[in-house]
């Protein structure tokens, strides 16, 4: 199994030139997973996608932990830790750093004799950024040796297409492929690890007496003045004719602790029920319904 990981920043592409990458693999017949993990949605901020390629069906899932190949196109992501950039990287891996610096200079400062690679950004950064997604998939489709051109061309037209900058990527994609042909084939496909079984390491919590584990208000401290059903749009009402007074249920599974128990029977507080449906979701007797909440008169302003 092929295991690539991409790095780059939100605008680089590297969401999209991972979904190229798996595109060319899945044209030259290989089963595909490809994936971005990302938090905050803005510009600048670290990002990484990756991408499983194997000719037998990929059982693998999750984070891609041990990568074959980690191309990154922002080389001060390397220092930044949060951004995992060297995760699961081992003797087996190799590294394709955008950068000016030399390869050499990258092994002297990652302490790896080999398996480093650069290729050096445009004098026009900028300039280069809408490009960046479709260079990196290609270089690393070079890499590995088992997608041909025609491939990497098909996927690139297939995920440009009505966008007008198809002929720009292209040329940007073939002049990664052209440069980085001496190292064709040099990603090789990583054993593969499958999940082994281990012991969870379980604790047995003993069970609360009903009258400390139901989740009723006890202590409300300041909801007393802030009261959640002052923003309710909907309120739960009890049809007492339906209700069979299994009220561990609704009482128990109600998000809120909203829900007390009284003579067997189920009691709404409804100064701090915020009308979210759960007890109507999992009533086995359909005995709560949800009704439209009358507006409220506004409180009196306190002198």
């Amino acid at each position: 199994m092929y295991r690539i990981r991409f790095h780059g920043r939100g605008g680089h592409g590297i969401k999209t030139g991972a979904r190229m990458l798996g595109s060319a693999f899945f044209a030259e017949g290989f089963e595909v997973q490809d994936a971005p993990r990302y938090g905050a949605e803005r510009r600048g901020a670290p990002l990484d996608a990756s991408v499983r390629a194997s000719r037998a069906p990929l059982r693998e899932r999750g984070a891609l932990r041990s990568p074959d190949l980690v191309v990154v196109a922002d080389e001060t992501l390397i220092a930044v830790a949060a951004a995992g950039v060297l995760g699961g990287v081992d003797a087996h891996s190799w590294l394709l750093i955008r950068s000016d610096a030399p390869a050499s200079t990258w092994r002297e400062r990652l302490a790896r004799p080999e398996r480093v690679l650069t290729w050096p950004a445009a004098s026009d950064e900028r300039a280069e950024l809408p490009f960046l997604g479709s260079a990196c998939a290609a270089a690393a489709a070079r890499l590995v040796g088992a997608i041909g051109w025609p491939a990497v061309e098909a996927a690139l037209t297939s995920e440009l297409a009505g966008f007008g900058t198809l002929d720009e990527n292209l040329a940007q994609a073939r002049a990664s492929w052209e440069r980085l042909a001496p190292y064709e084939g040099a990603v090789t496909e990583g054993p593969d690890r499958l999940a082994t079984a281990a012991d969870p390491g379980w604790i047995e919590l003993p069970l609360d007496p009903p009258s400390l584990a139901a989740p009723d208000v006890r202590v409300p401290l300041t909801s007393l003045e802030v009261k959640t059903g002052l923003w309710r749009t909907q309120r739960p009402v009890i049809d007492a004719l339906r209700c069979h007074g299994c009220a561990w249920i609704c009482s128990s599974l109600c998000p809120d602790g909203a829900i007390a128990v009284s003579a067997g029977r189920p009691v709404i507080d409804y100064d701090h029920c915020k009308g979210c449906g759960v007890c109507v979701a999992v009533c086995p007797h359909h005995a709560i319904d949800l009704e439209r909440e009358a507006l409220q008169p506004a409180p009196e302003a306190r002198p």
